[in-house]
C-alpha cells in the first residue's frame, strides 16, 4: 500500500512524500526508523488513469532478466532480501516493476517469504519463477535459483527476439502490399477498367473479374474494410475458444515451412524449462505440470499432462512421451538416458541447447527463403494486373493502330 505522509525531521523541518508498506503500522515504523515524526499519514489511492490504464501494466522480459540477475548477485553477496529489494528499487526503470518491488518489500516486511510475495504477482513472474524461488528458499540456495531463472529468462528473450526479427520483414512487406493493392483498386484501376469498358469487345475472364471487383470496391470500399476487420477480430476471438486454440496451435506446428520452427521452439522451451526446474530441486511431476502450462501450446500441454497421469501410474517419463510425433525419438531417448543416469537436469539442459541452435539455423534459413517467396507473390500480383488490365489495353491499342 502507498501512504502519503508529512513528517518533521530531527531538525524540525517538514518533509512530505510517499512510503510503501503492508499497513499503516508498518508505514509508521518505517518513518520512525528514518527519524521522522509523523504529522499526517494517509493512504494514497491510485488515480483513475492508473487503475484503468491498459498500457504500462506489463514488465518487459529484459527488465525481468535484469531484476533476477541483480537480485541473485546481491543475495549471493550476503545482502538481506529486504535491503536487496530496496537497492534494486533505486536502479529499475520500469514504473510497473517499481510498483511491484514496492509491494514485495511491503509483503516481506510483513513477514511473508519472497516466494509468497511473488505469488501476488504471478501474472508477471509465472509458475516457474515462483516455484524456483520457493525451492531456493527451502534449500538455502536462493541465489543459485535466481541465477538459473535469469539464464532461462534470457534464453527465452533471445529466442523470441530472433523469431520476431525474422517475421518483421515479411509481415511489413505483405502489409504494405495489401495497402498498396487497396489504394490501386480505389484510385488507379477504376480509370483503367473504364478504358476497357469503353472499347467493348470480348475480354478474358481475369479482366472481367478485375473490372467487377474494382466497381464493387470503388462503391463499397468500406464494406471490404469492415469485412477484413471483422475477419481479423473473428479469428482472434475464435483462437480464444478451446476448440479454436487447439486448431490454431495444431496449425502452427504442422504448417509448411514455419511448422518445423514452431516444433523446435516448443521442444527447446520444454527441455530448457524442465532442466531449470529439475536443477532447482522441483519434483519431476510438479515440474512437468508447470512446463505444460508455460509451453504455450495446448497440443504439447495435453501430451505432457497425459504423461503426468501415466507417470503417476508407474511409467517412466520417456515411456509416457513416446508414441507422440510431436516428441521426436531423440527427445524420448535423451530423456531415457537422463532417467537411467539420474541426470535428467543435465541431459535436458543439453537438449535445450541443441534445439535452441536448431531454431537459430531454421530462422536464418527462413529469412533467406522469405525474400524469394515474397518476390514470387509480388510477381503473381503484378502478372495478374498485367494480364487482366494492361495487356488487353495494349492489344486494343495495337488493333486500332
Amino acid at each position: 500500500m502507498k501512504f502519503a505522509y508529512k513528517a518533521r525531521d530531527k531538525d524540525g523541518n517538514i518533509q512530505s512524500g510517499v512510503v510503501l508498506a503492508a499497513d499503516q503500522n508498518k508505514a509508521e515504523a518505517l518513518l520512525a526508523q528514518n527519524n521522522l515524526a509523523i504529522v499526517a499519514l494517509n493512504v494514497q489511492e491510485a488515480s483513475i488513469f492508473e487503475k484503468f490504464n491498459p498500457f504500462g501494466k506489463s514488465v518487459k522480459s529484459k527488465d525481468l532478466v535484469l531484476f533476477s540477475r541483480q537480485l541473485a548477485t546481491l543475495i549471493s553477496a550476503g545482502v538481506p532480501i529486504i535491503q536487496a529489494l530496496r537497492i534494486l528499487r533505486e536502479q529499475i526503470g520500469s514504473k510497473y516493476l517499481l510498483q511491484i518491488i514496492g509491494d514485495l518489500i511491503a509483503s516481506v516486511e510483513n513477514g511473508d517469504s519472497l516466494s509468497n510475495a511473488l505469488t501476488k504477482h504471478e501474472e508477471v513472474f509465472g509458475n516457474v519463477y515462483v516455484s524456483m524461488v520457493m525451492s531456493g528458499e527451502v534449500s538455502g540456495s536462493l541465489d543459485k535459483s535466481l541465477g538459473y531463472l535469469a539464464d532461462q529468462l534470457e534464453k527465452n528473450y533471445q529466442l523470441q527476439s530472433k523469431v520476431k526479427s525474422a517475421m518483421t520483414y515479411p509481415v511489413f512487406v505483405l502489409g504494405a502490399l495489401v495497402v498498396i493493392g487497396l489504394l490501386m483498386f480505389k484510385f488507379v484501376l477504376p480509370n483503367l477498367t473504364s478504358v476497357l469498358e469503353e472499347q467493348g469487345g470480348s475480354l478474358p475472364a481475369i479482366s472481367l473479374a478485375l473490372i467487377a471487383f474494382t466497381k464493387f470496391f470503388n462503391k463499397f470500399w468500406w464494406v471490404v474494410l469492415l469485412l477484413m476487420a471483422a475477419g481479423i477480430l473473428g479469428l482472434r476471438f475464435f483462437i480464444t475458444t478451446p476448440a479454436g486454440r487447439h486448431n490454431w496451435d495444431t496449425l502452427k506446428i504442422h504448417a509448411p515451412i514455419i511448422g518445423d520452427i514452431f516444433q523446435k521452439i516448443y521442444l527447446a522451451r520444454f527441455s530448457s524449462n524442465l532442466a531449470t526446474l529439475a536443477m532447482g530441486g522441483i519434483p519431476i511431476i510438479k515440474a512437468l505440470q508447470i512446463v505444460a502450462e508455460i509451453i504455450n501450446n495446448v497440443v504439447y500441454r495435453d501430451i505432457i499432462l497425459d504423461a503426468v497421469v501415466q507417470i503417476k501410474g508407474g511409467k517412466s517419463i520417456s515411456e509416457s512421451l513416446s508414441g507422440h510425433p510431436e516428441f521426436p525419438s531423440i527427445v524420448t531417448q535423451m530423456v531415457k538416458v537422463g532417467e537411467q543416469t539420474a541426470q535428467i537436469d543435465a541431459i535436458m539442459a543439453k537438449l535445450g541447447k541443441f534445439y535452441e541452435a536448431e531454431v537459430d539455423t531454421k530462422v536464418a534459413t527462413l529469412t533467406t527463403l522469405l525474400e524469394p517467396i515474397i518476390m514470387i507473390i509480388l510477381g503473381v500480383a503484378v502478372g495478374g494486373l498485367v494480364a487482366g488490365i494492361l495487356l488487353p489495353i495494349y492489344n486494343m491499342a495495337s488493333t486500332a493502330g
